[in-house]
């Protein structure tokens, strides 16, 4: 299996259980239970985020290593507009649907907040992305990402990634500080004075952004063969997943604890300083970098290794990202995400106003919408999908006329 392949499985992976997480009925369901977040300070965003960013170091650093920077940075900023346009035009489509939908400004009250489209300080706060509604979040720091991924891809592929790295490590820590208040609480208190709601998001660029301009960094290398996968992650060095998997398990019983509300709340109240999920805190930084070199680990040496184990275990993650279905939609992952904010928000008002709905129906309709994230993938693959069935038949080549033998004198 290619390694492009891999890569866009563990795209569709996080992608199927966003979609599980996203899903809200009244009162929870047990299928979104299903996922390592229940186990570890992971969670598939941080997934999404990291491979987003690496496969845009190794797609366009090898756009610029062949094209040239200004060639590279115009479709990169192009992608971003594109981007851009789909955020908006998402938001626009949700709030349209608010309008004609009976009931829907109030079930969709704590998503979209007061937002209507005759408010134009709200929806110019929408356009800057001061606002997000809720689940429209993730393309917003894509594409803000996107426009300085121009100028640290080439930093990459000209030898400069370690000043990037120290770069993005400097920026995650003025996030973890609140540097960033410095800015966004004067503007904030500006659209309070003048609206119900402030700014809102649910990612602080400055935290997350080592997420993504760490997979940049890798996947840039990658596109200049400066790293060699194999020489990394050998069967002989164990260090690495032995230390990965020590910080896990070390992490399990904290995660489990803190879920159930069993951590005592004199110790909950330091390790909850740490573990802030939109900064991206230490706790949840640590625990991906973990399992993301495990899971690597696994991919690439565990195959060789001397464990009947460690191989089964290496052959079962090589099989999940494997699966086609995955692969097809984490190869248009941000317009398969696109489209499943659209079915997140129509799955919330039916639930509202039909439900609630039992248990083994929440079930149905959660595998139903994962199965309808592929409709955009199959759209964009259409040619290579359908063109056989429904395209035009090709005409048909006349048989060859075979020779007669001469007759005989």
């Amino acid at each position: 299996m290619k390694r492009l392949d891999v890569l866009d499985g563990m795209r569709g992976y996080f992608l199927v259980f966003m979609m599980l997480n996203h899903l809200i009925f009244t009162g929870d369901y047990l299928l979104v239970q299903v996922n390592q977040r229940n186990l570890v300070f992971v969670e598939d965003a941080q997934g999404f985020v990291f491979m987003s960013g690496l496969l845009v170091g190794l797609v366009y650093g090898k756009k610029m290593l062949k094209n040239g920077y200004a060639a590279a940075r115009k479709k990169i900023w192009a992608r971003a507009f594109e981007l851009y346009r789909y955020a908006m035009g998402i938001i626009l489509i949700v709030l349209a649907a608010r309008f004609v939908l009976p009931g829907s400004t109030q079930i969709w009250h704590d998503w979209l907040g007061e937002t209507h489209l005759d408010d134009p300080l709200r929806m110019g706060s929408i356009a800057t992305f001061l606002f997000q509604p809720t689940f429209m979040d993730i393309l917003p720091q894509y594409i803000v990402y996107m426009l300085f991924a121009p100028i640290l891809i080439y930093f990459c592929i000209t030898g400069r990634w370690l000043g990037v790295a120290i770069g993005s490590l400097l920026v995650w820590m003025a996030g973890q500080l609140g540097l960033h208040m410095l800015v966004t609480t004067p503007i904030d208190h500006f659209l309070h004075a003048n609206e119900t709601e402030g700014i809102r998001s649910s990612f602080n660029l400055l935290g997350w952004q080592i997420v993504f301009f760490g997979g940049l960094i890798v996947g840039s290398l990658a596109a200049t063969g400066t790293i060699e996968w194999k020489k990394v992650f050998t069967p002989e060095n164990t260090l690495l997943p032995k230390v990965a998997l020590a910080i896990l398990l070390f992490f399990m019983p904290l995660r489990i604890m803190t879920a159930h509300g069993i951590l005592p709340d004199y110790v909950l109240h330091k390790f909850t300083t740490m573990e802030v999920r939109s900064d991206l805190g230490p706790v949840y930084l640590i625990n991906f970098a973990a399992l993301g070199a495990l899971v690597a680990w696994l991919l690439i040496a565990g195959p060789a290794y001397g464990s009947v184990f460690v191989q089964k275990a290496s052959a079962v993650v090589n099989r999940v990202f494997s699966l086609s279905f995955l692969q097809l939609i984490g190869r248009h992952s941000l317009h398969v995400y696109v489209w499943h904010v659209l079915i997140v928000f129509a799955v919330r008002y039916i639930d509202g106003r039909i439900g609630p709905f039992n248990e083994l129906t929440k079930t149905a309709i959660a595998i139903f919408c994962v199965s309808l994230l592929a409709l955009p993938a199959l759209y964009r693959e259409r040619d290579t999908h359908f063109a056989p069935a429904f395209g035009p038949k090709p005409t048909p080549v006349p048989a060859p006329v075979a020779k007669q033998a001469a007759p005989k004198a």
